[in-house]
């Protein structure tokens, strides 16, 4: 899927493309068992979160799903396939999308898949061979998918609803209204108010990412690593910083004013709400995609 820019947005216009290219399952209990990695390189960053079983950071890469140390060391706890679309979904239980690692018979699409294991071991829930979740969000219940160009909708992870066509990079779910979706656009953010049937025209500013924690919980970051907050559902957007490293690659608010978010050369992490930034975890290698 291509987007056709206005010129002043040509940098978000690259950035949001890429988002939207798949980086290069039909079994219910596909399962990776490769032996944790300690040290394991870190490139390109698709997902991060808090397992609050612990309090731990994972990372969703290129190259599988790394668990952060307290001594900010990498451990890769999953095989080395390539998850896209991530999300806690609670203790030690995440959802995720992708493709399989080098080698493996499973289809290119892994569709939705789950681990209750904080990532060691996946199983196919849906749609493998069929969707490439690059967006995955997990409120009021309910799985909420990007893939396609369609966001999809689920109850139980398998049987899906289909909604709107949007040509987006990420969406968001308000933590208090489960009809009250956003979604970054070319020409900004889309607000739905309907569950996602349909979308509002985008409005400014053109972010890449969206995390909501909590009502005041609301954050964005734009191409060029800026950090914008919302207090009051996407309808104004205030800039709260800017995130060191380059160009965003993911963003996940845990609360108010703690938020994640990895740039080219690392993941960050604010407690002030983007006043201040203490890097979690360096970037070793350079994004193959």
């Amino acid at each position: 899927m291509t987007f056709r820019f206005r010129p002043a947005l040509a940098a978000a216009a690259v950035l949001l493309a890429a988002a939207l290219t798949a980086c290069g399952g039909g079994s219910d209990t596909s399962t990776s068992e490769e032996s944790p990695a300690s040290g394991a390189a870190v490139s390109h960053i698709h997902g991060l979160g808090i397992d609050p079983a612990d309090g731990r950071l994972y990372v969703a890469t290129h190259e599988g799903v790394i668990a952060v140390e307290d001594d900010g060391s990498p451990k890769r706890v999953s095989d080395t396939a390539d998850y896209m679309g991530f999300t806690v979904k609670g203790p030690g239980t995440f959802l995720g999308s992708g493709h399989p690692a080098p080698g493996s018979d499973e289809p290119g699409n892994r569709g939705l898949i789950e681990s209750t294991d904080a990532g060691r071991t996946w199983k196919v829930l849906s749609l493998s061979g069929e969707a490439d979740f690059h967006a995955l969000e997990y409120a009021h219940n309910t799985v909420y998918g990007y893939s396609g160009g369609v966001l999809h909708v689920s109850k139980d992870g398998k049987k899906w609803d289909k909604r709107a066509s949007i040509a987006a990079a990420d969406i968001a779910v308000s933590p208090n209204d489960p009809d009250l979706i956003l979604a970054t656009t070319e020409d900004g953010v889309a607000k739905s108010t309907d569950g996602g049937k349909t979308f509002g025209k985008g409005t400014e500013p053109v972010l890449f990412f969206l995390s909501w924690a909590k009502t005041d919980g609301l954050y964005g970051i734009d191409p060029a690593g800026g950090l914008h907050r919302s207090t009051d559902s996407g309808a104004t957007w205030k800039k709260a910083g800017t995130v060191p490293g380059g160009k965003p690659q993911a963003l996940t608010a845990v609360d108010a004013d703690r938020v994640l978010a990895a740039t080219q050369d690392g993941v960050y992490e604010t407690r002030d709400g983007g006043k201040t930034f203490t890097k979690r975890l360096p970037v070793t290698e350079a994004a193959g995609h």
